[in-house]
């Protein structure tokens, strides 16, 4: 099946987008479900925003280092205070940076420019009304938009929820997602490594992808390559919204998810017209199985993170809320490095890294280890596509997040 046609396919799944009500001190990279107002006016009163002398500015008016004003002062007044004294005319009031303006006051000198004896404060330099402080809702007023449904909540972007009093908001739950290594080779990294045997790579590159598109991946574990074992652990996973596979999906006698996806399911998608990966399956379980979405991807651990980049990471994203965001993978036009060959007939997803600038392909096989140690992203050569010459832009995608 051509790549398009699988996208299609995957865009065309149907799941609903939870939502839930979490603490503010909880929301770090979580996604806005609702828009969201000001629950109050910012600044929510007049405030100085430098340290100096709250004043009526015409007070001030011809002040000069030779031709100084003098103003009685009446009151000190610092963050957190409540003034309780108006400015008239010849006075003024102390205020730190952020202090509520007094009353009567239209200006604020700086400190700088003054000097204080016996409550007597020199001023040598004009000031015109308005100047340094600012009024009330100036920033937001009370029941304006302050953030977007969709919204990547940052520190910056918390600290702007914070400042209005929100403790709670609406973000998208976190899709939870099981990932599964399948293979009779795998074993845990702490096991003892006997011929014959591989340490699973694809448990934890799968689970921080997952994690990296926004949503919560299960415990990971590993199940041996037969019909029985990787039913029953498809079945104990009934409160995922997602199943992601490794392994068990190409044509060999030993490869049985297809089956057992049929006997569970729906098969969507067996079999992608790209390289790496192309033994790719995407299936569905019925309602009464959890109506869970299941991409079985290949168990060369390049293939199968080309494959979740590719196709599966989009799908979470959305599912995550993250689709309402600029797409986190960086995309950069660089200058190939050499000539390339990709086999016409179906897309290919070529492994890069890069120096100066420049693009080098990573000619080696899916099932090389090393290439993941290499790697600084990738780019995609269309089906119809048989050489790229030497110093064509191509579009590389950064595997940074993954």
């Amino acid at each position: 099946m051509d790549t398009d046609e699988v996208k299609k396919i995957i865009d065309s799944l149907d799941m609903e987008r939870k939502i839930e009500r979490i603490n503010l001190e909880d929301a770090y990279q979580r996604v806005l479900a609702e828009d969201v107002h000001a629950l109050i006016d910012l600044p929510p009163f007049n405030r100085a925003s430098m340290d100096g002398y709250a004043v009526q500015a015409q007070d001030t008016f011809g002040a000069s280092e030779d031709n100084p004003v003098y103003l009685d002062l009446i009151e000190k007044i610092r963050a957190g205070d409540s003034p309780s004294k108006e400015v008239q005319k010849g006075t003024c009031s102390e205020v730190g940076t952020g202090a509520p303006l007094p009353e009567g006051a239209d200006a604020v000198v700086m400190v700088e420019v003054t000097d204080i004896q016996n409550d007597k404060v020199e001023i040598r330099e004009p000031v015109a009304p308005g100047t340094n402080w600012a009024l009330q809702g100036s920033d937001i007023k009370k029941g304006q938009l302050l953030m977007e449904k969709g919204t990547l909540l940052t520190a910056a972007k918390i600290g702007a929820l914070s400042a209005v009093g929100l403790k709670e908001i609406p973000v998208f739950a976190q899709p939870v997602v099981a990932v599964i290594s399948t293979g009779n080779e795998l074993i845990k990294p702490e096991e003892e490594l006997k011929y014959g045997k591989l340490y699973d790579i694809n448990s934890e590159s799968i689970s921080n992808a997952v994690r990296s598109c926004g949503c919560k991946p299960l415990s990971s574990t590993i199940v041996k390559d037969d019909y029985n074992s990787i039913k029953n652990k498809i079945e104990s996973y009934k409160d995922a919204d997602v199943i992601i596979t490794s392994g068990g999906t190409s044509a060999g006698a030993g490869d049985i998810l297809r089956q057992v996806v049929e006997d569970m399911g729906e098969i969507l998608v067996h079999g992608i017209s790209v390289k790496p990966g192309k033994p790719t399956l995407i299936g569905t379980l019925p309602e009464d199985r959890g109506n869970i979405v299941l991409f079985g991807l290949p168990g060369y651990p390049v293939s199968a993170l080309m494959i979740f980049h590719g196709f599966v990471a989009p799908f979470l994203r959305g599912l995550a809320g993250l689709n309402e965001v600029t797409d986190k993978t960086e995309i950069r036009e660089l200058k190939l490095s050499r000539r390339y060959h990709s086999a016409r007939g179906r897309s290919h997803f070529v492994l890069v890294k890069i120096e100066d600038d420049l693009v080098h392909p990573i000619l080696k096989d899916s099932g090389a280890i090393t290439a993941l140690a290499e790697v600084d992203g990738y780019f995609e050569v269309p089906k119809n596509v048989e050489i790229i010459e030497e110093g064509e832009e191509v579009k590389v995608h950064s595997l940074s997040g993954l």
